[in-house]
């Protein structure tokens, strides 16, 4: 059998998070051996990567160049030369200044076979998001992209050229030569009066917008603060703002999530609704284990309850019943307990209802409602981690009830992004920790948390693990769910905002 013919897919990620990418950039993401990608790559774009799939982190923003163009080249027909199926995650468009021009023409050279995914352009969306549209009938009947960064570290020879151009003027990568480009502009003619702004958006680290003229936009944005990577646009329709009103509560505000894809999905969902940008910093993989149990003992028509406390868990048992051929109709004796609502939809979408539900979805509250419903006779089976905490355990022991542990799984980090999840945390608003597990898979993974993110837990048991690990205060949500952190962070943004 010959040898797996490898490839190269240049894929536009876009210049925001996974809802910017193509229907066909994901298809070759979910699909590929290997990926090679650029700075300001969205945590979750990456995370769409399968588990087994390289990651090769090749970042390339002004000033802090991790790798020349010629190493990702080099790394390019490299990886394809080996078989794999690689995808090449460019910021934007791979053709729009992304220099995905010369990487196709060294695999050209080298037979590599390849495809290109065109991306949405930073320099239409990020002036689009910020309400700012780039052409409109009665102001700008053309719009002209150019660069504020040439490859010789200089401005282009031709930028007199566009200035006397009519329509909107999209300068990319200028924003360290500023106020150099506006004194051109203006030397060839563009009216002072002008209407200009500066957009720095998408997976920017500090995203702002400022608006003004040619004359007087590089004071201002320099007196904001803005940092690069950012859009200058130049012309009548700079001075329009047709962004939506009023803003989401947590529109410009950062979090970064830890724990499982399942429950990361559910925050990522629920927070960008909210007008979060998200991204996942620390990755944790749900793996099977070996349960040393007798399936067919569920079946025996003893009474026993069946605990379960995670959606993970509930998937699994069934699994498991399933492998081992076991009718869910000859589980007729057996009551089944769970954690709380999720867990306990879970198990409705298996076909059976919770026959326990505590007030309180903790351990400790499951643990007490199980003491006050369970028989002294009946067996208690507990079907999850080998993680989870022991406080359910403790109590059901010290009532003299019986039980069992059967762990069903562990969880361990993804260490793939741990180096671009170090460089991202310092620029969060807000880290989450969804279990106590995650907080020590963190910091095995990633590290200690740094100075700048807020942490919130979704619990008291996951607030005891990061208690034991982060000398300051952080945030605890009273509600166990992925609901209850969000309308944490809303309750602490809300403060701040009473604050001012």
């Amino acid at each position: 059998m010959g040898k797996k013919s490898g490839s190269v897919a240049l894929v536009g990620a876009g210049c925001g998070g996974l809802d910017w990418l193509t229907v066909r950039g994901l298809h070759l993401l979910r699909r590929c051996d290997a990926v090679v990608y650029d700075d300001l790559i969205g945590g979750d774009i990456l995370g769409e990567a399968p588990e087994t799939a390289e990651r090769y982190y090749m970042g390339k923003r002004s000033g802090k160049h991790s790798a020349a163009q010629e190493e990702i080249t080099a790394a390019l027909i490299r990886l394809a030369k080996q078989g794999k199926t690689v995808v090449r995650l460019k910021g934007g468009d791979p053709f729009v200044f992304g220099r995905g021009g010369e990487e196709l023409l060294a695999l050209e050279k080298a037979g590599i076979p390849w495809e290109v995914v065109p991306g949405i352009s930073s320099a239409i969306a990020i002036p689009g998001a910020a309400g700012i549209p780039v052409t409109h009938r009665q102001m700008s009947r053309s719009v002209h992209i150019v660069t504020g960064h040439t490859a010789a570290a200089g401005l282009p020879a031709d930028l007199e050229e566009a200035a006397r151009c009519g329509g909107t003027l999209v300068i990319l990568m200028g924003l360290g030569n500023l106020e150099t480009i506006t004194a051109r502009l203006m030397a060839a003619g563009k009216a002072p009066e002008t209407p200009a702004a500066v957009v720095s958006g998408g997976n920017s680290r500090h995203p702002a917008t400022v608006r003004g003229t040619l004359a007087d936009i590089g004071e201002r944005t320099r007196t904001a603060g803005v940092e690069a990577p950012a859009v200058i646009v130049v012309g009548e329709t700079a001075a329009l703002d047709l962004s939506p009103a009023p803003a989401r509560p947590l529109e410009g505000i950062r979090v970064g999530l830890t724990g499982t894809a399942a429950m990361a999905d559910k925050l990522r969902i629920a927070l960008r609704e909210q007008g979060a940008s998200v991204c996942q910093v620390e990755k944790s993989v749900v793996e099977p284990l070996d349960a040393d149990f007798d399936w067919e003992r569920l079946a025996d028509g003893r009474r026993r309850w069946i605990v379960l406390t995670s959606g993970n868990g509930v998937r699994l048992l069934f699994d498991h019943l399933r492998d081992a051929g076991v009718d869910l109709r000859r589980l007729y004796c057996c009551r089944f307990a769970v954690i709380g609502a999720a867990t306990g939809a879970a198990l409705e979408r298996c076909g059976i209802l919770p026959d326990l539900c505590p007030e309180e979805y903790t351990s400790r509250g499951l643990g007490e409602a199980l003491c006050r419903s369970a028989e002294p006779d009946e067996e208690i089976l507990l079907f999850r981690s080998d993680k989870a905490s022991p406080v359910l355990g403790e109590l059901l022991r010290e009532r003299g009830l019986l039980y069992r542990e059967i762990p069903l799984y562990t969880l361990r980090a993804d260490a793939s992004a741990a180096d671009q999840s170090r460089e991202q945390l310092p620029e969060l608003d807000y880290l989450v920790f969804s279990s106590a597990g995650g907080v020590e898979l963190f910091y095995d993974t990633v590290g200690p948390v740094p100075e700048g993110p807020v942490c919130v837990c979704i619990g008291p048991v996951t607030a005891a693990a990061l208690e034991k690990r982060l000398d300051r205060p952080f945030l605890t949500s009273p509600d166990i769910s992925a609901g209850g952190i969000v309308e944490t962070i809303l309750a602490a943004e809300r403060a701040k905002t009473e604050d001012r």
